[in-house]
């Protein structure tokens, strides 16, 4: 049986760090400042932002929040984040994805200065990461990181299996893994023989968006499962890529959903909106 992984209770305890750091940086008159931005009317997109305003308010981090309509322009998109981009007082920067079509969202991510970019999505921070320099990680890389760590979870030398390719969590996820020494294998929609894949794995990282994409038979006794998807079931209620209740019984670790990878991502994020203002303020 799997040792549950608390996601939930480790942002709580990182916020409240996070918040001490806030305290001592307005000591110093600093107030950090994030920018979020979202175009459209998605109602997921407003959940996240909702928690991630309340984060902010919990820590002591200024938000504020831009909402533009799904008709506007990419011009008039480049012009805000380089107007926030400018603003001295704004620390951290934000684009809410998914955004409408024609928007091109990666053409806004390569505008947002990299060094407010606390998203990691910027070409720079991308190529950062690659080469082992300081700058923005993703920040569902960086909480699954931290979260292995604090639960002693060994990666040095071990085998992971990534199941997705995605700029924002499979290829950044890559990265830090072989950081962290790992042997590193990404899987995908046109790999062939995934549960051979994934059975040869000590650590499984899925981000696939697919309900029961994972199941027991798929994994060795022992593994460690790290589910980022987010997905609904026939009741409505919101699960991972995993099988949880059958793959719990051979793993050694697993992350539920909700509870999981969630709130570490907010608390990354929150993370690096109070670097930033560190940063920037020397």
């Amino acid at each position: 049986m799997a040792i549950i992984i608390d996601g939930k209770n480790l942002a709580k305890n990182i916020r409240q760090d996070l918040k001490l750091e806030a305290d001592k940086l307005k000591e110093r008159g600093i107030i950090p400042h994030l920018a979020v931005i979202m175009v459209g009317d998605n109602d997921a997109s407003k959940v996240y932002v909702r928690n991630k305003s309340r984060a902010c308010e919990e820590i002591g981090i200024e938000f504020k929040e831009y909402i533009l309509p799904s008709t506007t322009k990419q011009k008039e998109l480049l012009e805000l984040i380089n107007n926030l981009n400018n603003d001295r007082k704004v620390n951290g920067i934000l684009l809410q994805s998914p955004i409408p079509k024609p928007l091109k969202i990666q053409e806004a991510f390569n505008s947002i200065s990299p060094e407010k970019d606390v998203d990691g999505f910027n070409p720079q921070n991308v190529g950062n990461l690659c080469i082992g320099q300081d700058g923005f990680i993703p920040c569902t890389p960086l909480g699954i990181v931290i979260m292995l760590e604090k639960y002693n979870i060994k990666i040095d030398g071990e085998k992971v299996a990534i199941i997705g390719r995605s700029n924002i969590v499979g290829k950044p996820m890559a990265q830090c893994m072989l950081s962290k020494n790992a042997t590193v294998t990404i899987c995908h929609s046109r790999t062939k023989e995934l549960k051979k894949e994934l059975k040869d794995a000590d650590i499984i990282i899925s981000a696939a968006g697919k309900r029961n994409m994972v199941t027991a038979d798929m994994v060795k006794d022992g593994v460690v499962i790290i589910d980022v998807g987010m997905n609904r079931n026939d009741e409505g209620k919101l699960c991972g890529d995993v099988d949880f209740e059958n793959v719990k019984e051979k793993a050694s670790y697993i992350t539920p959903v909700p509870g999981g990878v969630g709130p570490m991502t907010i608390a990354m994020l929150m993370s690096n909106v109070i670097k930033a203002a560190k940063k920037q303020n020397k």
